[in-house]
């Protein structure tokens, strides 16, 4: 990239030359402009610092795989970065305050949590030390309920600012590291715990075992609302991960990341029936991460997942590059993927929020971007 002052001077200089001079400058720095930009697009993606150019309509990285997508995909809308600092490490855990219009989210390394304002685009830190806290959500009553991968455990922060531990045991034995969560409209939360918190001290604190299951097998539990008592529902699932609910709350959607320490695991989205609001069956895989682009096949992983309210799974995605990572776009019958978010960073998360829940925001390696959609988010957080 060059430098605007040192285009001034190059000019002066070339102002003085021969014209034979002047023409072989101008090839060199073409050409040297041309291989830097080719270059910075190839490393890094799109541009979305202060400096970057508007996007013309409709915005290229909003993209429509299949018929069905058409319908959410808005023409006049763009991909924005709402956040980005370089001392934020490892951004998780988006969830939208609707009274406080605010959405909060992790940075799990530098163990705090932001909070971005809907007013003003304001960015604080909202709690520190946050117990290097991945996942994120609120429940009915507007508690925040964050489920720690430092301290292992799932909490509920109260209105009077005190901490409830909801979970940090199962069987007698420590959680791994709880990672994601939702509430039940009954009260009931349903977690992940994957124990990648525990395997390493970047984003916890590594279990002095050096396995890959630090304290017991990877699982999905439910803490009842009423009793707290926590019971697995199921672990069945290498390394389960993101998580979210059907609209009707008769389906559980669970992103698996076992391939990050399993070779045999599948990169997938897998999908149970929930029955009688309290346990799994029929387990199988809703959605492969593989996308097929030309003769090419990538598969990255799913990561953190929402539902629409029209049954849709908006997916994190990541870890094969430039025109995979972002957000992929599942529809709800047999799991097609049918549109695609481009980013130039990896997404770990997403949800819906803004005023009309109609907004997606992705935390994103260490930016936060956000993109208007035709369809709004079918749960509270």
């Amino acid at each position: 990239m060059i430098e605007p002052n040192s285009v001034s001077v190059v000019t002066e200089i070339t102002s003085i030359e021969s014209a034979s001079t002047r023409i072989a400058r101008r090839s060199f720095l073409a050409a040297t402009v041309g291989a830097v930009g080719l270059a910075t697009s190839n490393v890094m993606g799109r541009d979305f610092g202060p400096q970057a150019q508007p996007v013309r309509y409709p915005d290229p990285d909003i993209v429509t795989l299949d018929p069905r997508f058409k319908k959410y995909a808005l023409g006049n809308t763009p991909i924005q970065r709402v956040y980005h600092s370089e001392n934020m490490l490892w951004a998780e855990g988006p969830a939208w305050n609707g009274v406080g219009r605010y959405l909060l989210w992790s940075d799990i390394p530098n163990n705090v949590q932001m909070r971005w304002l809907e007013e003003d685009g304001h960015v604080t830190t909202f709690r520190n030390p946050a117990g290097n806290s991945n996942g994120n959500t609120f429940d009915y009553q507007g508690h925040q309920i964050s489920f720690e991968h430092g301290n292992r455990r799932v909490v509920r922060y109260e209105h009077d600012g005190t901490i409830t531990v909801l979970a940090d045991k199962f069987d007698g034995k420590p959680l791994n590291a709880p990672n994601d969560g939702a509430v039940h409209p009954n009260g009931d939360i349903w977690f992940t715990d994957p124990g990648y918190g525990s395997l390493m001290n970047y984003e916890g604190e590594k279990a002095p075992n050096n396995s890959k299951q630090p304290y017991q097998k990877e699982a999905v539990y439910r803490i009842d609302g009423k009793t707290l008592k926590v019971e697995k529902v199921t672990d069945d699932i290498f390394k389960p991960n993101g998580l979210c609910f059907s609209p009707d709350y008769k389906k559980l959607y669970v992103a698996d990341t076992g391939a990050s320490h399993y070779e045999e695991a599948p990169k997938q989205i897998k999908v149970w029936d929930i029955v009688d609001e309290k346990k799994l069956a029929n387990g199988k895989e809703f959605a492969s991460m593989k996308l097929t682009r030309g003769s090419k096949v990538d598969a990255g992983l799913a990561d953190g997942i929402r539902c629409d309210v029209d049954g849709n799974i908006w997916a994190s995605a990541g870890w094969v590059g430039d025109g995979y990572d972002g957000v992929h776009v599942f529809e709800p019958k047999e799991g097609v993927r049918i549109g695609q978010i481009r980013l130039p960073e990896i997404c770990s998360n997403v949800c819906f929020g803004g005023t009309k829940r109609n907004r997606l925001f992705m935390t994103a390696s260490t930016s936060v971007y956000a993109v208007y959609v035709e369809t709004r988010g079918a749960h509270i957080s």
